[in-house]
């Protein structure tokens, strides 16, 4: 029997399974063939999504951008002309 390649999902499929599963309408192996995954990846992506809920409601803005330090980039420019 031939091993399935890896699969990569989206995040709005994740999303999507999770939301699903926290409905609570369908069991995990109902879930589990219907979009053809293991029941334990679902339940993953739903302590996932569990775990996450909270960030949402936070008020300080996630930047993307990591904060960088002007002062020290500009000495070091200082040094490097030196």
């Amino acid at each position: 029997m031939a091993r399935r390649p890896r699969r990569n999902h989206s995040a709005a499929f994740k999303a999507k399974v999770a939301l699903a599963a926290l409905k609570g309408d369908k069991t995990m192996s109902e879930l589990a063939t219907q979009f053809d995954l293991h029941p334990n990846q679902i339940k993953q992506w739903k302590d996932q999504l569990l775990d996450g809920v909270s960030d949402v409601f936070e008020d300080k803005p996630k930047s993307k951008e990591p904060e960088i330090d002007i002062t020290s980039l500009h000495a070091k420019i200082g040094q490097l002309t030196l």
